[in-house]
């Protein structure tokens, strides 16, 4: 079982998919805790990292079809809120 701790602001670290059969328990910043599996996590961090792409006009890859300038192509923090294993 991996073990994540949320920060102050609603986030925890997750710059990759996990395994989909994996358990992962998540310590929220009130001290509530909730069992997510590796699948459902893998879904939170895929909608966080379109609306990060779509806020940022980034393309469904991640690239930027415009004028070139550096961009981050990733995200390493994802929101998570009690309730969201369901």
């Amino acid at each position: 079982m991996i073990s994540l701790q949320q920060d102050p602001q609603g986030f925890i670290r997750m710059n990759r998919h996990f395994p989909a059969s994996v358990s992962v328990a998540v310590v929220f910043s009130d001290g509530s805790q909730e069992v997510f599996t590796g699948w459902r996590l893998n879904e939170i961090y895929d909608e966080a990292l379109a609306a990060y792409r779509a806020g940022n006009h980034l393309d469904a890859k991640g690239f930027n079809r415009g004028p070139q300038k550096k961009v981050q192509q990733g995200i390493d923090f994802v929101p998570v809120s009690p309730g969201m294993s369901t």
